[in-house]
């Protein structure tokens, strides 16, 4: 037992190392060259209207705010100032969204974000995100990339296509820090001895985003007040969370597998499911000895069950909200489809380990 582990995870090692590393390595050069674009649209942008200040700025390698969805999608998160006259609300009706509405009637006209505030008082996700997707219009027309770069058509979010690769969405969002939401207010489990109490202090600190963007869990039903809801976005908290032990490594096998196995039509997997997993793996073994790199060939197939069993019975909640399904609005056909194909992957790495040198 203990030599067909070894075997797996010094076969998982070498995956990392040749497939994840050459992976990681093609993303960070595609990062480097959207962003440049990316930069020059919003420096644009923010000529037209100083209130939409670029927050797309490089910290230890990393872009603040950048979200790899897939090898060719993107998504730039742009930071808005002055949230503070709003009070934040979310009182569950709205799986995954909350609302910003005005702390004081009176207080309306001290908004730097004042025509976009509705007849009741909310701030609306919509008006900013649709104010926003008319100057980046005008930008694209005006940057020095504009041979490369075009407004994707048919669609409220503000979407890029670069060079006809690349598709970058960039979402006016506000960061919330210092409180935590009450819709995640059950995390983490009192059963559960993992994150330990330091870590929770840290991941809440984090905070969250509000993000102007469409909220999934509504799918096409929204009314006036849904579509001026802001969508709710862990990220910062939930890197947090996969730091320690072999979980970014796991996460980084996995990524590997799906953009290689995964990528099916009707796209029912990202690698934002991937991430969900890993957190709840982390609270199925709570030890840190539990991610030691010996045990990194055990929390994969135990990902790829979890994985097969969500496909299989439609559902995947989402890690802080477990109202919320990120599976919502995927194809059935596809789900199965990804059910099976996960099946495959699954049972060839745990038969034959060798044969991640072909995957």
């Amino acid at each position: 037992m203990i030599a067909a582990q070894a075997k797996l995870v010094y076969h998982l090692n070498k995956y990392y190392n040749e497939k994840c590393m050459s992976r990681k390595a093609a993303i960070s050069k595609t990062i480097r060259e959207v962003c440049k674009v990316v930069s020059d649209v919003l420096k644009e942008v923010e000529v037209q209207e100083p209130r939409f200040i670029s927050s797309l700025s490089e910290m230890d390698n990393r872009f603040e705010g950048l979200e790899v969805i897939s090898p060719t999608e993107f998504e730039v998160v742009l930071y808005l100032n002055q949230m503070g006259v709003f009070n934040f609300v979310d009182d569950g009706s709205l799986p995954g969204c909350a609302v910003l509405k005005l702390s004081d009637g009176r207080k309306r006209s001290m908004s730097l974000w004042v025509e976009f505030i509705t007849a009741s008082g909310y701030l609306s996700a919509r008006k900013i995100r649709s104010r926003f997707q008319t100057l980046v219009a005008q930008a694209v027309d005006k940057c020095s990339y504009r041979d490369v770069v075009k407004m994707v058509a048919d669609t409220s979010e503000v979407r890029l296509r670069i060079r006809d690769r690349y598709v970058v969405q960039i979402t006016p969002a506000f960061k919330c820090t210092g409180i935590w939401p009450r819709s995640a207010a059950h995390w983490p489990l009192p059963h559960i001895p993992w994150p330990g109490p330091n870590r929770v202090a840290e991941v809440k600190a984090e905070g969250f985003n509000l993000l102007s963007k469409e909220c999934y869990s509504l799918n096409g039903k929204q009314s006036s007040a849904e579509s001026d809801a802001w969508v709710l976005q862990f990220a910062e908290a939930e890197n947090k969370l996969l730091l320690g032990g072999c979980r970014k490594k796991c996460l980084s096998v996995l990524k590997t597998l799906r953009d290689r196995h995964l990528e099916l039509p009707g796209t029912p997997l990202n690698n934002y499911h991937m991430k969900s997993l890993v957190s709840y793996e982390c609270e199925k073994h709570p030890r840190e000895s539990d991610w030691d790199e010996n045990c990194l060939g055990d929390r994969l197939n135990g990902i790829l069950l979890q994985l097969i069993s969500c496909l299989q019975c439609r559902r995947c909640p989402h890690y802080f909200l477990p109202n919320l399904d990120l599976f919502q609005g995927k194809p059935h056909s596809a789900l199965e489809n990804a059910a099976k194909q996960t099946w495959r992957l699954a049972r060839e790495i745990l038969t034959n380990p060798k044969s991640l040198e072909k995957l």
